[in-house]
């Protein structure tokens, strides 16, 4: 009688979070397995990456056999048995919530909303990963942890401030990952890295339990190896909380994926070059365009000539700062274990500036609310470079215009998908950006995998070994 041969642990590692509740559904591989197969891969390839702050075998293990216990008793959860990794800006009961500053050490009383979520579905959480100081940035060179390398190559930016999820994803050292997007806090680190990322419908997904950025711009992300498992995820994680005065009952509905690839109004931006996106880059979207004529066929050139992508970029981030002197009032104080010069200044930035320039910066939000309703009245789907540039080195400049280009969903308060497209003439993978109204985060998702399926693109693992 012929036997299925075992899984290798790097196929494991490989596969997608869908492939793998398969496996564990027949029996292929069981969780504690899969467990053991990850911390292996985190003890040997991790030290070169940093995308992990905080690991607890042990716990890892527990909860790996409360899994193979429910899996013998066939009670199971949606996501049981799955390693998934938190970003450390997420409240997990018994750990301390960092958010990438030095002197927070204690450990917290209760589980954020997701944690709380992923547990419940059976999931088993790895460990909490780096991120830049106080979700302030995006490179993921932490000041106090160390930086975070793109998994593609060493010394290279991994993007941020979810640059440690995004690089364990993509160098299989967590089947998917939560983290928080602000301004492109999960799709700038998707693009660099090659990976799914999504930041849905403001207000989705509850933010409880996670440390504050800016309320009105602050959203669950998701990180994955397909557009298919982020759907997944998506469906555990979304649903009204009581407890986060942003979640919504429900006020603007997932509209069901049923679009017609075919029939799609797609709006593109006009000039690529002007909104400062790089040589390289607009080549290989022009390239993945050219690749997806059914997908996308009925391309329409819309209107920014009245968004300005790198001002209000900016306004975007001084919410991001004025909200955050609240925050991290404690952590300034500290003198034994200080914040960065960095840090500390841009924070002192905004204490300079006066109610009246917070004010008008907020405005920006309400400028995008309704840009967003005019585009989408015009357009299904607006597709556009998900950075302007691709990964760059660890010990040279920052540009300034990462977020330009995924700041408006953010601001505007819609859903955003980054797949990846293709990569540079360097070989760093770069992303393709999907963003859509409100309420479009299913068909965005289901347009992702049409895409993807025609692009090719699937992760490569160039440090797996």
């Amino acid at each position: 009688m012929n036997q299925t041969p075992p899984i290798a642990d790097f196929e494991l590692r490989r596969a997608s979070l869908c492939q793998l509740l398969h496996w564990l559904a027949v029996g292929r591989v069981q969780p504690q397995a899969l467990a053991d197969a990850y911390l292996s891969a985190i003890e040997r390839i991790d030290p070169q990456l940093n995308s992990y702050v905080d690991v607890r075998a042990g716990l890892l293990h527990d909860q790996a056999q409360m899994a193979d216990r429910r899996r013998r008793d066939g009670v199971i959860g949606r996501l049981d048995g799955i390693p998934l990794a938190v970003k450390d800006n997420f409240d997990v009961a018994g750990w301390p919530t960092r958010a990438g500053l030095p002197d927070r050490n204690t450990p917290v009383q209760d589980d954020a909303h997701v944690t709380a979520r992923l547990r419940a579905a059976g999931a088993l959480l790895i460990g909490k990963t780096n991120m830049d100081e106080g979700a302030l940035g995006a490179a993921t060179d932490n000041p106090h942890f160390g930086a975070t390398h793109n998994p593609h190559r060493h010394g290279y930016t991994a993007g941020g401030s979810s640059g440690g999820a995004a690089a364990a994803v993509a160098a299989g050292l967590a089947v998917a990952a939560v983290a928080s997007d602000s301004l492109g806090s999960v799709r700038i680190p998707a693009s660099y890295c090659g990976v799914y990322g999504l930041k849905p419908t403001h207000g989705e997904i509850s933010a409880r339990g996670m440390v504050t950025a800016a309320r009105r711009l602050d959203a669950v992300g998701l990180l994955a190896r397909s557009a298919d498992d982020l759907t997944v995820l998506l469906q555990v994680l979304a649903g009204y909380d009581a407890d986060d005065a942003r979640s919504r009952r429900r006020r603007v509905a997932f509209a069901l994926p049923d679009w017609e690839p075919g029939h799609l109004r797609v709006g593109l931006l006009p000039n690529l070059a002007a909104v400062g996106v790089e040589p390289e880059v607009i080549e290989v979207f022009e390239a993945a365009m050219a690749k997806l004529p059914h997908a996308l066929s009925d391309r329409r050139t819309v209107d920014f000539a009245d968004w300005n992508f790198s001002r209000t970029r900016r306004a975007g981030l001084l919410l991001m700062e004025a909200e955050m002197l609240g925050t991290f009032a404690s952590d300034l104080a500290h003198t034994e274990k200080p914040v960065s010069a960095r840090f500390r200044g841009m924070l002192d930035f905004a204490a300079k500036k006066s109610a009246a320039d917070y004010a008008i910066a907020d405005r920006v939000l309400d400028a995008a609310t309704l840009k967003m309703r005019r585009l989408f009245a015009q357009v299904d789907v607006l597709v556009l470079p998900t950075t302007p540039q691709g990964a760059f080195p660890l010990d040279g400049p920052v540009p300034d215009s990462q977020a330009d280009l995924t700041s408006f969903a953010s601001l505007a308060g819609c859903p955003a998908v980054s797949l990846p497209m293709g990569h540079l003439p360097n070989g760093l993978p770069v992303g393709l950006q999907l963003v859509g109204a409100r309420g479009s985060d299913l068909r965005l998702l289901e347009l992702a995998s049409v895409c993807a399926a025609t692009l090719d693109t699937a992760p490569t693992y160039p440090v797996i070994a």
